[in-house]
């Protein structure tokens, strides 16, 4: 009967299959020769097929062979995948990572920073969120996240612990053909003059409060993605963060709008935070994220530095 097949059976047909002979398994398992000839024998006793050719030197696998080595193999990647996460949560390591990242940070850091902990912690699944404003903030009050990353002073709560680890510049753009790319310094009163592009907060964290807005005509919308391509369109100006925008800056189908009314050469330079609930301490995989964005994210700060300094 299969109910009497065993992960034992099924790696030593694997092993012969990748190794190319019953000789070769036995040295790749350290077993006797003849205890992996048994094993096989008695699989395909169990299976009524023949795995293996033996009739010329080495063994080959037959047509049913063929067919059941994939089976094999996945069975064994579920099964050593299981161990892994026993091991893990043996050792207090999380089953899932969740985190959520405000729209102003860029994600090929957390990317990074993801990647190296799934090298180091391969049983835990993550959980990726991106929201603006206080998003970040509201998932960890709600115990919906574990960590988050926000940017900017404006959205904090006390029940919360809050690392800086790098700053994230916002510019002042304006498609190349809107009016506002024009040359000259524009004052708050031409500014106004024109729709203005503005991210909703999904949250009620700012409720009765705007954030840089200073046209009486907006038009908001729900993403950074939404917000950069109405931008990009012609539809209005707004703000951006620099690692967004800077291919469209340098190929001129985004120019910085000229005013001092958004900060030198109408740049924001705002601190981002890894964040989480002083309640919940981290767990390994949490902590190594958290040290790997750290590095990564400071990494990049000082590469733009080299290279503006090098321009």
């Amino acid at each position: 009967m299969l109910d009497n097949l065993t992960l034992d059976q099924i790696r030593i047909f694997v092993a012969i299959a990748e190794s190319g002979s019953f000789r070769a398994a036995a040295g790749r398992l350290a077993r006797v020769q003849s205890a992996v000839s048994h094993a096989v024998a008695n699989l395909e006793a169990e299976l009524g097929l023949t795995l293996f050719d033996r009739s010329s030197h080495r063994p080959a696998l037959t047509a049913e062979g063929k067919a059941l080595l994939s089976n094999a193999r996945d069975l064994l990647l579920r099964v050593d995948a299981m161990r892994a996460r026993a091991r893990g949560l043996g050792d207090g390591v999380e089953s899932e990572l969740s985190v959520i990242v405000d729209t102003l940070f860029p994600l090929a850091a957390v990317g990074a920073a993801l990647t190296e902990m799934r090298a180091a912690y391969p049983s835990v699944g993550v959980r990726l969120a991106v929201e603006p404003m206080g998003g970040p903030i509201e998932a960890l009050t709600e115990r919906r996240s574990a960590l988050a990353v926000t940017v900017g002073e404006d959205f904090r709560d006390p029940r919360l612990a809050l690392d800086a680890i790098c700053a994230v510049q916002i510019v002042a753009v304006a498609a190349a053909s809107h009016p506002l790319a024009r040359r000259g310094r524009k004052t708050v009163a031409d500014l106004a003059d024109h729709l203005q592009i503005v991210l909703s907060d999904p949250t009620s964290l700012s409720e009765g409060r705007n954030f840089g807005v200073l046209s009486p005509q907006t038009c908001r919308v729900s993403n950074q993605d939404t917000k950069h391509a109405m931008i990009l369109a012609g539809l209005g100006w707004g703000r951006l963060p620099l690692w967004q925008v800077a291919r469209d800056l340098r190929e001129r189908r985004l120019v910085r709008v000229e005013t001092r009314a958004l900060g030198r050469n109408a740049a924001l330079t705002m601190e981002a935070y890894l964040a989480h609930r002083l309640d919940e301490p981290l767990g390994p995989a949490a902590r190594a994220f958290a040290d790997a964005l750290t590095r990564i994210a400071a990494g990049g700060g000082k590469r733009k530095a080299k290279a503006k300094a090098r321009s």
